[in-house]
């Protein structure tokens, strides 16, 4: 098995530990690669690291122009490196090489589009109503940032938080997940190719209570960035809130999927399969409450059915293949456990609900397309989120219902809406309580256009020309021009 280390200052190197996790190929359900095993120790070298990268007049005192190139550069590198990438992803957390190759050539562009807009950042004049003074504001960076990313779509998720980063003058510490490390420690030394300073980008590897917390902790560590569960993430906000430390969470959700009476059904039950089964179900933004009106639900659900029953399972990197395995042994009994939980509560089981046994599966950890119907909102399976292949549908009867239903849960990440009507289209938009809407499509995103959470689904934004900001603070700079000093007791 490939052996990796860590990555810090510009190098590999060992763990202080001297030891190492096995990472499982899900398709097999065997061990493909070693992984370091960081621990406190490791941490503080890299934080140091990142710091000292911060710090010093190679990277602090570079052009912004300048540093906008480095990220160009390393766009090309990641392009040209995107399917070797991709397919390391694929061993590491069993998803369509389709779906990670289409990441992986997509990505360079937000690396440069924030290359673009590392110049931009600029502070402001302030025209004061105080004589004898200029003021004007500095965009300054942060410092160092530790980046706590999730298995389901590693680079891409880490993508969102770096390249702003990187662009606003931080530097970074990277703790993936400790089931899909591989392909952020290969992803990571392309810095080093496109001409980035040592100790700006570094990965640690390792488990949550041994990496994470200590990154979290840690007091040169100015934010954390984190993708992941709702549970872990109202943990590091609590951690975070003791040293007033920066965060930006993008968090679970339980996003639902409206097909109202007018909707060119066609396309919404497309778009109700690819909600919840692309990706095997495996992401944040999946639609797994579909909400059916009451005069097209049977039908609806019929349609839904059939298509589900043709998509292929299978081996992640063939071209035919349309839904891969459960990334994680622990998530694949935690799905089976949902199914079992939603049969007890008297969901009604439409379509599969059983590990898949199908030969072209192998020994991978597997799930049958699950969809469920009869659901009310209230049962867990609609109300908690499961990650994985399993489809709760929900009937309603009039506009105002659909809202309510989808409104009543916790999260907030995403939604659909299905509708000829244009009016429809901008009412329900407004009062789904969301931080994506898709109306007539769904799973569209991109580096120009904001993505996070209302309610437990998270803080902040990523994407877009605003995230940026999220990696800055803003300085006020007074300069006395003729001003009289008088009175020293008073406010000027």
């Amino acid at each position: 098995m490939q052996r990796y280390q860590l990555y810090i200052d510009g190098e590999r190197c060992e763990p202080d530990s001297r030891q190492w996790f096995d990472s499982d190929n899900p398709f097999t359900g065997t061990p493909w690669a070693e992984i370091a095993r960081g621990n406190a120790t490791d941490v503080a070298k890299a934080v140091h690291a990142a710091h000292r990268a911060f710090s010093a007049a190679e990277w602090r005192d570079l052009s912004h122009s300048a540093r906008g190139a480095l990220l160009c550069r390393f766009a090309d590198l990641l392009a040209a490196n995107a399917a070797r990438l991709a397919e390391i992803e694929v061993k590491d957390n069993g998803k369509l090489y389709a779906e990670m190759y289409g990441q992986l050539s997509y990505l360079p562009q937000w690396y440069r589009y924030y290359g673009g807009l590392a110049d931009k950042v600029q502070g402001d004049v302030i025209p004061l109503d105080k004589k004898g003074y200029f003021n004007f504001t500095r965009k300054e960076p942060l410092g160092v940032v530790a980046m706590i990313t999730p298995w389901n779509s590693p680079l891409m998720l880490l993508t969102w938080k770096l390249a702003p980063a990187l662009a606003a003058g931080c530097t970074a510490v990277i703790k993936p997940s400790e089931f899909t490390s591989a392909s952020t420690l290969e992803f990571a030394e392309l810095f080093a190719q496109a001409g980035f300073p040592p100790g700006v980008v570094n990965v640690v590897t390792g488990f949550g209570g041994e990496v994470g917390g200590e990154l979290v902790s840690h007091p040169l560590v100015r934010k954390i960035a984190f993708t992941g569960a709702d549970s872990t993430g109202r943990r590091i906000n609590e951690q975070a809130a003791r040293d007033l430390k920066h965060v930006g969470l993008e968090l679970g959700g339980k996003s639902p999927n409206i097909v109202f009476d007018d909707a060119k059904l066609d396309d919404a039950i497309n778009g109700a399969v690819s909600g919840i089964f692309a990706a095997t179900g495996q992401t944040c933004i999946a639609g797994s409450r579909l909400l059916v009106q009451s005069s097209i639900h049977d039908e609806v659900v019929e349609r839904v059915v059939a298509l589900a029953k043709t998509a292929r399972v299978g081996d992640p990197m063939l071209p035919d293949t349309q839904v891969g395995p459960i990334t994680t042994r622990p998530q694949f009994d935690k799905v089976l456990n949902y199914i079992s939980l939603a049969k007890g509560e008297g969901a009604i089981l439409s379509l599969g609900g059983h590990p898949a046994t199908d030969p072209a599966c192998g020994n991978g950890w597997f799930v049958e397309p699950t969809i469920f119907t009869g659901v009310t909102n209230g049962m867990r399976i609609a109300q908690e989120e499961v990650f994985g292949p399993v489809l709760s549908v929900i009937r309603f009867d009039s506009e105002d219902e659909a809202v309510a239903i989808a409104n009543d849960v916790r999260f907030g990440l995403g939604a659909g809406v299905w509708t000829s009507d244009i009016g429809r289209a901008f009412r329900v938009s407004a009062r789904i309580e969301s931080g994506t809407v898709w109306v007539n499509t769904y799973r569209a995103v991109s580096y120009l256009s904001p993505f996070g959470g209302y309610k437990d689904s998270g803080l902040g934004r990523e994407n877009g020309i605003h995230a940026i900001d999220e990696y800055l603070q803003t300085k006020s700079v007074w300069i006395n021009i003729g001003a009289p000093n008088g009175n020293p007791f008073v406010l000027r």
